[in-house]
């Protein structure tokens, strides 16, 4: 029986969840969609979990198809027993004003007979707080953070309730701060008076502190559905669990892959040009002969690797803003966006048989094309990096085993291409668990 069976929009966003979940004793599992909704044979297949996280690609995804593919893994996790679910969204609200965040939530309450959901994006330890249903990244609100120009989801306002209600169907409404803080019986009477007689209602709560999340989680047990950013997982009740953590460990070449052009992940970048060989993606030279580019970078890190087996190279795609201005315009031309993202999966693809055995990929569209085109279906979560990152043990379709870190674009200290590394020392396990398998 699965505790926790989890839905996640995009790759990273998983991995994140699946970071907390195990962080409070839960032993995890992210399983990689779209899901065959004929079969349950990918969650058959893992036994001895309390939690399941799907991570699909349906952030930006059109909003039928997000809410197809949510739908489907919802079925898939009540056919491998879940006693409760959780729709995991990024804790920016990342979203536009048709989707997907709401139609999403609108679809799994109806599936799950449920008339009343919280909304908690809260994220303390990552600096994602919601105050008065205002959500502020650090010390700025939302609106005025980076995430304003973010490419392909720009956050224009801060209200979190404002932002959701064009989404959804159902009635939004607030529980603020002095709720949450006069504890699990307020929330819950708060969240029942708040039911609407004649439909759906999603509530959003304030989240200041880490404790916040616990008291949220306290005073929503009775619900089956609940919605959140990856911290909401740290509200669950701690358990003592040694062994929640534990995965392969294989030493060998390592390397690290940036698709993202998040503020955080252009610092990381520029931390990392400082300190390990780098390669920046040459678009044009992609379009004009993608497979020699990509040989030319593959045989560029093997001769790092010859020379010092140590060697971390970093291959990138953006410096800054100005290497996302412009795109191929051109009818029919593949976006930057796309071209940048093949090349991390064939760049992966050729690191891998070079011998690789760790890596860090940076970006959810990035990590996913990775893990496609090595043929991970499964991720057995690790050791934590940093909020919402960690290290997890994958098996690629050729039954190689790899260690990999999933980063999702605003998360991780500036200096994980150089620091994470040293997360894997002292992990010896040479056996592979049967999730790993």
């Amino acid at each position: 029986m699965v505790q926790w069976g989890c839905i996640a929009d995009d790759v990273t966003g998983a991995t994140d969840l699946a970071t907390n979940l195990v962080g409070q004793g839960l032993r995890t599992v992210v399983l990689f969609g779209p899901v065959d909704p004929a079969g349950a044979s990918a969650v058959d297949a893992v036994d001895g979990v309390d939690a399941v996280v799907i991570a699909l690609k349906s952030r930006t995804a059109p909003v039928e198809q997000a809410v197809e593919q949510s739908l489907a893994a919802a079925r898939l996790l009540e056919r491998a027993g879940s006693e409760r679910f959780y729709v995991k969204y990024c804790s920016t609200f990342d979203s536009t004003p048709h989707g997907n965040i709401g139609p999403v939530i609108d679809a799994l309450m109806n599936h799950l007979g449920e008339t009343v959901t919280i909304v908690v994006p809260g994220f303390p330890d990552a600096g994602r707080t919601v105050y008065l249903g205002h959500l502020f990244v650090g010390k700025e609100l939302l609106d005025e953070s980076p995430m304003r120009h973010h490419p392909l989801t720009p956050m224009l306002d801060s209200s979190v309730p404002r932002l959701l209600t064009p989404q959804t169907s159902a009635r939004v409404e607030q529980i603020t701060l002095p709720t949450v803080r006069s504890g699990p019986q307020a929330i819950a009477d708060a969240l029942a008076s708040l039911r609407s007689a004649d439909g759906r209602t999603s509530v959003v709560i304030d989240t200041v502190t880490t404790d916040d999340l616990g008291l949220i989680m306290a005073g929503s047990r009775t619900l089956r559905l609940v919605t959140g950013g990856s911290g909401l997982a740290q509200g669950l009740p701690a358990r003592e669990n040694p062994r929640a953590r534990d995965i392969t460990v294989r030493p060998g070449p390592r390397a690290v892959l940036c698709g993202s052009a998040s503020q955080r992940t252009r610092d990381q970048v520029a931390h990392g040009r400082e300190h390990l060989p780098w390669h920046k993606l040459d678009l044009n030279l992609l379009r004009t002969g993608f497979e020699r580019a990509v040989a030319d970078i593959v045989d560029w890190a093997t001769g790092l690797w010859a020379a010092e087996a140590s060697a971390t190279p970093l291959v990138y795609s953006v410096d800054s803003l100005a290497d996302v201005a412009h795109d191929a315009t051109d009818q029919g031309a593949e976006s930057s966006a796309a071209l940048v993202e093949r090349a991390m999966g064939a760049i992966a693809r050729g690191f891998v048989d070079a011998g690789v055995t760790q890596l860090i990929v940076a970006g959810g569209e990035s990590s996913g094309k990775v893990l496609a085109d090595l043929g991970v279906t499964h991720l057995r979560v690790g050791p934590a990096i940093s909020p919402g990152v960690t290290w997890g043990a994958a098996v690629t379709r050729d039954d190689v085993l790899l260690n990999v870190a999933l980063k999702s674009g605003n998360f991780g200290p500036v200096d994980m291409f150089t620091t994470a590394w040293s997360k894997l020392d002292g992990i010896t396990r040479e056996e592979r668990t049967d999730s790993e398998k």
